[in-house]
């Protein structure tokens, strides 16, 4: 029963994924078709951003009121009601009223269910969640792809992904017992991490002022802004800077989304034999690389080389992350820091994207391969003086123990 339910979870974080990465590959055609100007995508990828934000923050009292099942049924309603809102919608006024749903449905599922799974699962678990989360994020622009090429047809792509979020609703509605079932059929983890030894020293301590969180939530905010600009400005950088079609264009961004979804399918094997730190270290060095790859001038087919390696340096470092959220912090606080991690993620996906954009606007989207170096550089140090920190704090309690 407790495998079910782990499935389930699994199809929820696909309908989390798939519309992840429509607006990014649809926005070269959705642009022209409504007459937008480029930064305007930008604004619909905050106003999502917004909501994602705003759940999280206040995912802990949902989630304790309702229960994981529930909201997670609701969440994926509110999804698959807000796609087909933007196949129907008229004007960017009422893109924008669609998003808001769209947003709000993501963030108290997903800062949910990756406590639960960060607090009862081991480490490959986490990793294979979000390789599912991937498998709708590559989804996502294959099927949008296809419809632009069939006559720039974008609201089709976004109808038939709206159906698919409702099949995964029927699913969870009809598996809404189960959830209470496995709740009361055991008092105890289904696979239980090592709890922080700090978890008792710190019962008076609230969760922001524990040593180490402020450069976590940093770490989060720089990851998701790379992960972010890159789903969001990568086809119009395509289009724009390397000159190829906007279907090519949604292709190669889901190139992308495949190598964090293959990168994180073969994470979860090698969780078995490394640490989440080393994990996270070699992802954003290999990212990194992608990055530097995207800047240099090199021939268009080196793009894509770039967009799959940035794709399987970030695969490992966000489960990582997560799951390493009660081990650095301690139980007591992981579901409130989780929240709190969830939301500072998505503050990046929702500021610095459009930020980005605005500056496109007025210069060039060749700024983009820039940014994203930069982002993965301020990751890579906020998350090496983390590591330093913690290492020094363990090292002090070890001496007086002693």
């Amino acid at each position: 029963m407790t495998t079910f339910l782990l499935i389930i979870i699994y199809l929820a974080f696909i309908s989390l994924g798939l519309p992840d990465s429509l607006l990014g590959a649809a926005w070269p055609v959705m642009q022209s078709d409504i007459g937008a100007p480029l930064e305007t995508g930008g604004i619909l990828f905050m106003t999502i951003s917004a909501g994602t934000i705003i759940s999280s923050l206040i995912s802990g009292k949902v989630l304790k009121k309702f229960g994981t099942g529930k909201v997670t049924f609701v969440s994926v309603l509110m999804t698959a009601t807000a796609l087909l809102g933007f196949y129907f919608a008229p004007s960017v006024a009422w893109l924008i009223v669609c998003a808001i749903p769209l947003g709000l449905g993501a963030g108290a599922i997903d800062a949910g269910l990756n406590d639960y799974v960060a607090t009862n699962y081991k480490a490959h678990h986490m990793s294979w969640l979000h390789c599912f989360w991937g498998v709708g994020a590559t989804l996502g622009p294959i099927i949008m792809a296809q419809f632009i090429l069939e006559g720039n047809a974008w609201r089709n792509g976004y109808f038939v992904i709206a159906g698919i979020q409702f099949a995964l609703v029927f699913i969870l509605l009809f598996t809404l017992p189960l959830w209470k079932k496995v709740k009361n059929s055991s008092n105890t983890p289904l696979d239980e991490e090592t709890e922080s030894k700090d978890d008792e020293d710190d019962t008076d301590i609230k969760p922001l002022q524990v040593k180490g969180v402020k450069l976590a939530l940093v770490s989060f905010l720089f990851y998701c802004s790379v992960e972010a600009t890159m789903n969001l400005w990568g086809a119009s950088f395509l289009v724009e800077i390397k000159g190829i079609s906007p279907a090519t264009a949604a292709g190669w961004v889901s190139f992308y989304f495949a190598g964090i979804t293959i990168g994180r399918l073969i994470t979860g094997f090698v969780t078995f034999k490394t640490t989440n730190r080393t994990l996270i270290r070699s992802g954003q060095i290999i990212a990194l690389t992608g990055a530097i790859i995207l800047l240099l001038p090199l021939p268009t087919t080196f793009s894509l080389i770039g967009f799959i390696i940035v794709g399987l340096g970030l695969a490992p470092i966000f489960p990582s992350m997560l799951h390493e959220t009660p081990t650095r912090f301690g139980k007591r606080h992981s579901q409130t820091i989780m929240g709190y991690q969830m939301a500072v993620a998505y503050t990046g996906t929702t500021f610095m994207p459009p930020l980005i954009g605005f500056f496109a606007s007025q210069s060039t989207i060749a700024i983009f391969p820039i940014c994203i170096v930069i982002f993965v550089i301020a990751m890579l140090l906020s998350s090496e003086k983390l590591n330093k920190l913690l290492k020094d704090k363990a090292l002090i309690k070890s001496t007086t123990a002693n």
